[in-house]
């Protein structure tokens, strides 16, 4: 286990902090609409149906990896009533 970790801290020691806060952004955005479907009671089907998408669509939102475009944060925060990004804190 420790030479897995030391090879992930190598990997991102070796990334550049605009990678790593992208990747942040992503996982946190995921998070958010994780904890929103949760609070709502919502499966990835049901949230899926809910906004006329496949569930491998929503898949890819909760998996961290997903280049979300301002459309679709949007329908996200109107979907759920809350928003899912703070401009203010975005970034810094």
């Amino acid at each position: 286990m420790k030479r897995i970790k030391a090879s992930f801290d190598e990997m991102l020691a070796n990334t550049s902090p605009a990678i790593q806060q992208e990747v942040a952004i992503e996982f946190a955005i995921s998070n958010r609409i994780h904890e929103l479907m949760i609070k709502r009671g919502l499966s990835k089907l049901q949230f899926a149906q809910a906004l006329g998408k496949r569930p491998s669509e929503v898949t890819k939102w909760l998996s961290g990896q997903h280049n979300f475009t301002i459309r679709t944060l949007s329908l996200l925060s109107s979907f759920f009533g809350e928003s899912l990004v703070d401009v203010k804190s975005v970034g810094g």
